[in-house]
């Protein structure tokens, strides 16, 4: 069959977590306890990440490492990215809980998807222990894949490495990577789904590439939401997505048009 067999949804910012905010404010809290001040940008730039490789590409940021060096007279060293990561993880399961609302949208659609025949898979940038948390939590508030897996599933190589998506396929034995869609919120995702083979959908609404929390989002003017939209799908797909849906409920349809594709012939990530 020439169909769309299987969707891998990210995790914050994507189906939980509206703007991601969980992890952001983490990594502004420990840098300012170092001594650093960083921007909201910097703190989101990595994201989607496993969070040790997010920490360690904002200390190899130009301005970071400057300030690093001006403050501590040496340059950073793998040491500082564990002890920064120790101090991340602590405060991160802290409040962890708190962030596993469901996206609006997400679960319809899960649903929708699900009664078409369609297998629900995810990645994240989160550790097993920190799934430990978001997964029953989101459960409770109605949505759960079919499968999930982090980082620590493989050898510590997230993102964009393509072997989170591979172990999905394995595990809801998907049979072709064309035949697979990866939605998520940030480039890092959409490079694992350029890595894997698969079709890359990033969701911009609610996403950390745009930043904003629901509050801030809908505060906007049409106008101002139209520019922050804009410049956020024009963001994925400079980094090879090959859609993007302004929220979830446009799924569905998208993934009509993807299964057309695969009967045409076309594959993802064809530019």
């Amino acid at each position: 069959m020439n169909k769309v067999e299987g969707v891998i949804f990210d995790w914050a910012g994507t189906t939980v977590d509206f703007g991601c905010f969980a992890p952001v404010n983490v990594f502004i809290d420990i840098f300012k306890n170092a001594g650093i001040e960083v921007t909201m940008e910097e703190a989101r730039e990595p994201m989607g990440m496993l969070k040790i490789d997010h920490i360690r590409a904002m200390l190899f940021m130009p301005r970071i490492s400057t300030k690093w060096e001006e403050k501590y007279k040496r340059a950073f060293n793998e040491q500082d990215v564990v002890n920064l990561y120790a101090e991340f993880e602590t405060a991160l399961m802290s409040s962890l809980s708190e962030y596993t609302d469901p996206i609006p949208e997400v679960v319809e659609t899960v649903q929708i998807l699900r009664n078409q025949g369609l297998k629900i898979g995810s990645t994240t940038g989160y550790t097993q222990t920190m799934m430990d948390v978001v997964v029953p939590n989101a459960l409770k508030k109605g949505y759960g894949p079919d499968f999930y897996i982090t980082p620590d599933g493989t050898n510590s190589l997230g993102r964009p490495y393509p072997y989170m998506i591979y172990r999905n396929m394995e595990a809801l034995e998907l049979s072709a990577s064309w035949k697979v869609v990866k939605v998520g919120d940030t480039t890092s995702d959409i490079k694992e789904a350029v890595n894997a083979g698969v079709w890359s959908v990033g969701v911009v609404i609610g996403s950390s590439e745009m930043g904003l929390s629901l509050e801030e989002f809908n505060a906007l003017s049409k106008e101002e939401q139209e520019k922050v939209i804009s410049k956020t799908e024009k963001s994925f797909l400079q980094n090879g997505a090959d859609f993007t849906i302004k929220s979830m409920s446009e799924l569905p349809p998208l993934i009509e048009t993807i299964h057309h594709l695969i009967s045409d012939g076309k594959r993802p990530n064809a530019k």
